[in-house]
């Protein structure tokens, strides 16, 4: 069978699936794993990624294309009779925000990984039909940068408001097994796939030779972790904020929920001091807590004097607020409005910035069209997700800092030597970088849902 004509069954499929779960809300599917079969793991292992790094078995995407046939075979019949073992996950750390702290990242097996995905590929078809609008997070079709038109809308609709900010601590760390279970319950009651998800939930880690069982949290840089995470919090924080405390509140609120980060707005200031004090309450019924140093309460309403200036009052701060590596504050229009602008968070742009100083120190001595080729890519990529409207400033300090720092570091390509600014500018006339670029306009956004 032909890639097309997997693609097109496992579509079907999952279209029959998701009508299912849209007609009956309640219902918990007894029977999914007959779903699973041999094209659809065909179809998993093509969205799987084949070059990232291996698991504990060392075994790459190449040796296991050499026989994906038998390979993927023998896979299904062990997934189906349950003799399929989930290998320990090999754990590494990667640097978390600006400061020295990591994160801890699990690597699977490249044969868990297409096991895993196979099964978030009948998930989510179930899921998607449940989950709330307000959450964005590792959902198909769904954006960071949706999330942020979705604030921008409904602190402009409001007002600004009383904003708190939450932010849960370690959370993929601390999600307790036995609840999670029970959330699956609602909707998934196929035995096959429980048991799957079970061996996920207790596989090993492998840090530095030692084999650890943690007894809580969700298997971190598993595919099938976002959409653990995502049911987790729906029944934790979205169910709980659209059932229970929006009917109780006396002004307008709202929740923008992507993955673990969330922001909730509220017109009333009472509504928002009920909720700071209940939401510790309610995390720690499922075993989460607050970060107690970046969950806070923000009065962040529209400045009321007339906006002819960046502040309420020149000179003085401005409240604001961090979310998806940006920061929001009101400030005043090209037509002298006040707005909520967003710019790149402080400590994002200094990560970038050192991203790009280690990649030139590196890559120095390279041809200049090389380097020259991927700093551009770079500083795309960069503008394609922090170019927003309002953020050019930030954009355009962040290509004259990439300039200055290829300039620097073409400079120390041999001892004693510096790079003029003369013939600097005429390399970068051979070779421009990119300007910076709003590439996500939200009057354009705006204009279009309108019509």
């Amino acid at each position: 069978m032909t890639e097309t004509s997997n693609s097109e069954l496992v579509c079907t499929r999952q279209q029959r699936i998701a009508n299912l779960a849209k007609q009956s809300p309640q219902m918990g599917f007894t029977s999914l794993n007959h779903y699973l079969d041999l094209p659809w793991l065909h179809e998993a292992y093509r969205h799987t990624r084949k070059d990232a790094a291996a698991g504990v078995d060392g075994q790459t995407a190449a040796e296991y294309e050499a026989n994906l046939e038998g390979n993927l075979r023998s896979l299904l019949n062990r997934a189906k009779s349950g003799t399929y073992f989930a290998p320990p996950v090999r754990r590494v750390y990667i640097p978390k925000g600006s400061g020295g702290e990591t994160r801890p990242l699990g690597i699977p097996t490249l044969e868990d990984k297409v096991l895993q995905r196979a099964v978030v590929m009948i998930l989510e078809a179930i899921y998607e039909q449940d989950f709330w609008d307000c959450s964005y997070g590792f959902r198909p079709r769904r954006s960071a940068h949706q999330a942020l038109q979705n604030l921008w809308e409904q602190s402009m609709r409001m007002g600004g408001g009383w904003i708190l900010e939450v932010d849960i601590r370690k959370f993929f760390d601390t999600v307790d097994h036995a609840h999670l279970r029970e959330f699956l319950r609602h909707r998934v009651r196929d035995g096959v796939l429980l048991r799957l998800i079970g061996k996920w939930l207790n596989a090993g880690v492998l840090e530095k030779g030692t084999l650890t069982y943690p007894e809580e949290g969700t298997p971190q840089g598993g595919v099938i972790s976002p959409l653990l995470a995502n049911v987790y919090l729906h029944y934790v924080l979205d169910v709980w904020f659209a059932g229970e405390v929006q009917p109780r509140m006396k002004g307008r609120c709202f929740l923008v929920r992507y993955a673990d980060d969330a922001v909730l707005g509220f017109s009333c200031e009472e509504d928002a001091r009920r909720v700071l004090a209940v939401l510790p309450k309610r995390l720690g019924r499922y075993g989460l807590t607050l970060h107690p140093e970046k969950t806070r309460r923000i009065s962040f309403h529209r400045p009321p004097c007339p906006a002819t200036q960046e502040g309420p009052t020149k000179g003085a701060p401005r409240a604001t607020f961090d979310l998806l590596g940006f920061t929001h504050y009101w400030g005043v229009s090209r037509r002298g409005h006040w707005v909520v602008k967003r710019k790149t968070a402080r400590g994002r742009f200094a990560k970038a910035v050192r991203t790009v100083a280690q990649w030139c120190q590196l890559h120095r001595h390279q041809p200049i069209d090389e380097q020259h080729r991927t700093l551009s890519r770079k500083l795309r990529g960069h503008f394609a997700y922090y170019g927003l409207t309002g953020n050019g400033k930030a954009l355009s300090r962040f290509q004259s800092t990439v300039t200055r720092l290829w300039r620097e570091w073409l400079s120390r390509r041999r001892r004693g030597y510096s790079y003029p600014w003369s013939r600097f500018v005429r390399l970068l006339d051979r070779y421009p970088l990119p300007a910076a670029v709003v590439v996500h306009s939200v009057y354009r956004r705006v204009a279009n849902s309108v019509t």
